[in-house]
């Protein structure tokens, strides 16, 4: 266990992580066999690059794998659970560094001690965004729907004021390369379409959708291709928004939005494929 003032500081860098909105990941040592300075409990705040801002489950040996799960326990979405074990063992046993099996990640331990050590790495990522452009009967379907998926909000639109979200914005305007997951869906329906693309492309948001037909995007896409916007970022436009469940009513519109959120939230942000 971690004495009381370490534990102090240990909660402190996490009250700090989170209120600034940094995903990090905890780590923590599940069990011991032989020598090992880190002992069941131990535990290690293990930030974005890999780096341990703070907590301790051992050594340079130990530090390097559990920095690098971490790392990658954020970067995918997903818990890690690594066992690091001296050479002779990993051999004995037929697995290599690196390997995985059955959901655990092997790694070598090379200190002198030889002992054996299994931590488990969690991480702890921002609350997903959802950014909605507009202020028709779409927008705001999806805003009021969306307060049930644990998703924070913004409403955005120019002269907007107030609306179903925990952030109202007059305007478009986003920062760009915020952390955490963002879904930005432009709902505009006519007032601002091609503002409000430019502003949601220009947000590097995990996901971005139009919500209007094939023809009318294609027609908006033109113009943003001429004016500059390079083809990749608009092939990266779900248009139309949301999976096609033939949904015609805004409160149906939005499900659907939603239901393609859930789907690329699932699924670690990557691409959920267009129509």
């Amino acid at each position: 266990m971690m004495p009381a003032r370490f534990d102090s500081r240990f909660e402190a860098t996490l009250s700090t992580l989170r209120a600034q909105g940094v995903p990090f990941a905890i780590a923590t040592v599940v069990r011991t066999v032989d020598a090992t300075s880190a002992k069941p409990g131990a535990k290690a705040v293990v930030l974005p690059d890999g780096t341990i801002a703070e907590g301790w489950i051992g050594g340079g040996c130990a530090r390097s794998a559990v920095g690098k799960a971490g790392a990658a326990a954020i970067r995918e979405g997903r818990p890690q659970f690594i066992s690091l074990r001296p050479e002779e063992l990993l051999a004995a046993e037929g697995v290599a560094a690196g390997d995985e099996r059955h959901g655990v990640r092997f790694a070598r331990n090379g200190c002198p001690s030889k002992g054996s050590m299994d931590v488990f790495v969690e991480p702890v990522l921002p609350q997903p965004r959802l950014v909605v452009f507009g202020a028709g009967p779409v927008a705001m379907a999806l805003c009021d729907l969306a307060g049930r998926f644990d998703l924070h909000r913004t409403l955005a639109a120019p002269g907007l004021t107030d609306g179903a979200a925990e952030h109202v914005q007059d305007g478009f305007a986003l920062e760009a390369g915020a952390l955490g997951q963002r879904y930005v869906v432009v709902a505009t329906q006519g007032k601002g379409d091609e503002a409000g693309l430019r502003a949601a492309l220009a947000s590097g948001a995990d996901y971005v959708a139009f919500v209007g037909s094939r023809r009318k995007f294609a027609t908006l896409a033109e113009r943003l291709v001429a004016s500059g916007v390079p083809l990749e970022d608009i092939a990266r436009v779900k248009a139309p928004a949301g999976l096609d469940i033939h949904a015609i009513t805004p409160e149906e519109i939005a499900l659907s939005i939603l239901a393609e959120i859930t789907l690329c939230r699932r699924a670690g942000g990557r691409e959920v494929g267009h129509d």
